[in-house]
Order: C-alpha cells, then sequence, then structure tokens
C-alpha cells in the first residue's frame, strides 16, 4: 500500500531519534534510556519478530506490568503491521482465556508474575506458536539481537494496532479495534491539551495496557517528553521520583491522590515542579489536592471506544462537569430514538470523528448498532451546556457500567458469577458511592429456602471466578428481589431503596 499519506508511531520513534536523540525518553528502575537508544531497541526488537515469519496483522497477546518493553513493541508492531492485544493483569483466568480465544494471537508476551498463566494458555491454544517472558526469557532477549529493522512494513491507516478488552457490550468483554491513526490524533490532542513539550516529565502510575495510560505516556513521547515508568503504584515512591525526576503531570483514579496525601503527612517532599494531576476525584479530595500542591486537578471524560480522552478541563472551571469537548471530537447529545435533543437537555453521548474506533473486534452486529446513524453510540448519558460542558449523567440501562477506581465493571459479569453459587436465588449488581474508590459495587441478593451464605463468603466465592475489583464490595440480602409489572427484578426501585 502507498504510504504517501501514512504516519506511524515508529515513524515518531525514529523522528525523535533523529532530532531528540540524547534526551531521555524513558527513566526506568534509575536508569535513562535515550530516545536514540530506544528507537535502536525498538528497530532491534522489530527485527527479530520479523524473523518470527509473523503474517501482517498477526496478533501479539500482552500480559506485563508496566515496562519498557511496551514502548518497544508499540514501535516493533507499528512497523510491522502487527496488532498488540493488551490484557490487563488483573483479570481472572478465564477472562484472560476469553481474550485469547476472541483474538487468537500468535505470539504471548508476559513478566515473570504471569508466567503461569501465560504458559498455560500457549499450551491450551494451538494458534500460540510462541510464549515469551519478558524480565527473564534468554529467548526473549535474543530477539533484540538482531540489527535494526530497515524496511518497515506498508500500512492502512485504519488498520488494526491496538485491541483492549472494555465490559461495556452486551456483559461480554469486546476487543476495541484502535488504529495507528486513532493513537497519534489522540496524542496530539494530548499534546495540545495539556502543552506538553520536551520539558515536560509523565510519571506512568497508570497501567499500559490501559488506554488512559496509553494516551498519556505516547503522548509525551511524540512531544519528545520524559516518560518516567513506575512498574506499580507506591505512594511513597511516587512521590519520591515526583521530586527526583521533577515530574510535571501524571494521571490518577481513586484512590491514587488519597494515598498520595496520606504518604505527604508522613515525610516532606518538594513536589514544585508538578503541573497537572488528570483524572476522575471527587470534589473534595481534589480541592483538597490543589491546596496542598501546586498543580491543578484536570477532570477528563473517554472512553477506550474514543481513543482515550475526549473532554478536559480544570476541574474548578466549571465543578461538576466532565471537561469542554477536545479539538478533534465532535459530541452531540441524542435521546432514545437517535434525535438530537437541545442544549441542557439529557441523552445519550454520541460521537463522531477521527478518534472513534474501529470498532470490536469480531463483532459486525454490535458495530452495527454500535455505529447505527454514522455515531458512536457511547451508552452513557450526558448534557452539553451552552459554553460545550460536558456533564456526565450515568449510563443506559443496557450498558450500565460501575467504575471502582477507574476499572470498567459491567454488572452483569459479577450477577453471573454470583448466581453460580448454590445458595444465591437472584440477585441485583449496580454501582454506588465508595469512599476509597470512587465507586464501589454492591449487590443486593435474595437465598434459595433453606440456604445460608455470609457476606465474606460470597466475596470469597466471587474471587474465584472473576478478577479482584470485580468483587462486590457491599453485599445485603433481602428475602425477595421487587419486581416490576413484567415479573423482571425492578432494578430502578432495588437501587433507590438499597444505595
Amino acid at each position: 500500500m502507498n504510504g504517501l499519506h501514512n504516519l506511524t508511531c515508529f515513524d515518531i520513534f525514529e523522528k525523535n531519534a533523529l532530532y531528540n536523540g540524547a534526551s531521555c525518553a524513558i527513566h526506568w528502575n534509575d536508569k535513562d534510556i535515550s530516545y536514540t537508544d530506544l528507537f535502536m531497541q525498538t528497530a532491534s526488537l522489530a527485527n527479530g519478530l520479523k524473523s518470527l515469519n509473523l503474517p501482517a496483522k498477526s496478533r501479539i497477546a500482552v500480559l506485563c506490568k508496566n515496562h519498557p518493553v511496551f514502548f518497544h513493541l508499540l514501535g516493533a508492531a507499528s512497523a510491522l503491521n502487527l496488532v498488540l492485544v493488551l490484557i490487563n493483569r488483573r483479570l481472572s483466568r478465564d477472562e484472560v482465556f476469553h481474550i485469547i480465544e476472541d483474538t487468537t494471537p500468535t505470539v504471548i508476551l508476559c513478566d515473570s508474575e504471569m508466567a503461569d498463566q501465560a504458559k498455560a494458555a500457549a499450551t491450551s491454544f494451538s494458534y500460540i506458536k510462541h510464549c515469551y517472558v519478558v524480565d527473564e526469557d534468554k529467548d526473549f532477549s535474543a530477539l533484540y539481537d538482531c540489527p535494526p529493522l530497515e524496511d518497515p512494513c506498508p500500512i492502512g491507516q485504519k488498520d488494526p494496532y491496538i485491541i483492549i478488552h472494555t465490559a461495556a457490550v452486551q456483559g461480554k468483554p469486546r476487543g476495541a479495534v484502535l488504529s495507528q491513526e486513532n493513537i497519534i490524533l489522540s496524542n496530539q490532542q494530548i499534546i495540545q491539551t495539556y502543552g506538553l513539550d520536551r520539558t515536560k516529565a509523565y510519571l506512568n502510575i497508570l497501567p499500559l495496557f490501559h488506554i488512559m495510560g496509553i494516551n498519556m505516556s505516547l503522548g509525551i513521547l511524540q512531544a519528545g517528553g520524559k516518560n518516567i515508568l513506575q512498574e506499580k503504584f507506591d505512594p511513597k515512591k511516587t512521590l519520591a521520583l515526583i521530586q527526583e525526576q521533577k515530574v510535571t503531570i501524571f494521571g490518577s483514579f481513586p484512590p491514587i491522590l488519597s494515598n498520595l496525601m496520606d504518604a505527604m503527612q508522613d515525610a516532606k517532599f518538594d513536589l514544585s515542579s508538578l503541573e497537572i494531576a488528570a483524572g476522575l476525584e471527587t470534589p473534595e479530595t481534589a480541592k483538597k489536592w490543589e491546596s496542598c500542591t501546586r498543580s491543578k486537578f484536570w477532570t477528563m471524560y473517554g472512553q477506550t471506544e474514543t481513543s482515550g480522552l475526549i473532554t478536559f478541563a480544570e476541574y474548578f472551571k466549571k465543578p461538576g462537569s466532565a471537561g469542554a469537548v477536545s479539538a478533534l471530537a465532535n459530541i452531540k447529545i441524542a435521546d432514545e430514538f437517535d434525535n438530537f435533543v437541545p442544549t441542557g437537555a439529557t441523552g445519550e453521548i454520541v460521537v463522531r470523528g477521527p478518534l472513534v474506533f474501529q470498532g470490536y473486534w469480531n463483532a459486525e452486529d454490535v458495530n452495527a448498532l454500535t455505529f447505527r446513524e454514522g455515531w458512536h453510540h457511547t451508552g452513557d448519558l450526558g448534557m452539553m451546556d451552552s459554553e460545550g460542558f460536558l456533564f456526565f449523567k450515568g449510563r443506559k440501562a443496557e450498558r450500565e457500567l460501575i467504575k471502582p477506581g477507574g476499572e470498567n465493571v459491567f454488572p452483569a459479569e459479577v450477577e453471573k458469577a454470583i448466581l453460580k453459587h448454590e445458595a444465591v436465588r437472584e440477585v441485583c449488581v449496580f454501582g454506588v458511592p465508595d469512599p476509597k474508590f470512587g465507586e464501589g459495587i454492591k449487590a443486593v441478593c435474595s437465598l434459595n429456602p433453606g440456604k445460608s451464605l455470609t457476606r465474606e463468603d460470597l466475596i470469597k466465592f466471587c474471587g474465584s471466578l472473576i478478577a479482584g475489583y470485580k468483587k462486590p464490595r457491599y453485599v445485603e440480602f433481602i428475602k425477595d428481589l421487587p419486581k416490576a409489572e413484567n415479573g423482571t427484578i425492578d432494578r430502578q426501585k432495588i437501587k433507590t431503596d438499597y444505595a
């Protein structure tokens, strides 16, 4: 395919090496990796992967903590027209296997903590030809021994590049497909909004399998700034890195800010370099954060399906809003018949523009519904004011989500797990305010005659079937769940009575 109008992530890596080569691209484990070194490592890995003779658009599943290999893979996949399947490593074994079955990867990469699960998958699925443990595998290290790739493969602007599964459709995790064009334009929007350039430093607290982690880290990389990579969140280590590396921006989900402020009471840290903390928070926490640092807290709205963030604002510029519509997104509010509603009215948030994803992997029927009338239907409810600020108003019933600590949890997933317990007759799961995680998961259950069950035992049972962050944090047992006139569980009444 003619590459005249294409720009790839690999091109951006190469350009930074050429014009910003000596500058630090990634700070990892007390060492700096320059843009020149990053490009050479990436180009060598690309050639190593090429030696595996992977056809174009082959999938590579990634099951890792934050590690420089994410950046190498993003560049190498870009150069070879391969597709990265980024898997949330907090998922249960069955959930990971579902994603693998859905995407049929040829290669699976993991860290040592996830090696048993990855190797079990490689044994279970014949299409997985290669399994590498990135932090201890000599065979994987050998892939870097190749000379740098000199002939990147041709790509199409809409070709699949990243697949991230999201619990947003019909209770079944669907793989949202993002192209390189989606990612590069999202990066550019992040750069413009937050004023990123070579002088800025981003602290990677958020996981790189999460769309916001990708948004922020690739945005700063495209701008030529510095990524400080933290394997996992540790409040005191985070504060020490902000001080030491002169961090200017980081992303946050509850309870990150609260944990940082608790740690700040034990020791003094110089946070004067910090300009922005961006994420989701309560007004009280955001106000407290701004009062004890020099930084501003920014709020936002977005989805994996919109390549990440599409509204932004300093939180207290318009309290209660999710920010103003970004430069590359067109956002409307529609009623249940897909008619646009007037300013100030509530309806479904629909989006159009170059940040809209390419569709769900292997789900053409769902894609037709999601993209009807030429708009991406988010399943979220919102209201736009006269200044272009979006106010989030919850989720449509059929696409209801709970977001504990920024993760997506579909109530039907939790209900399905709970109903596998022999003592449970009926259940309704929904989100409730949570002081630590912003939103918590509550289950209201009725039991089968003659059966008994404790809250603790039910939570433990759920944890054996689904990811830990999907377990209900709150459980209430009642005799009978209220019913609507048609005999179905009256979810709204249960929320009203038991939230």
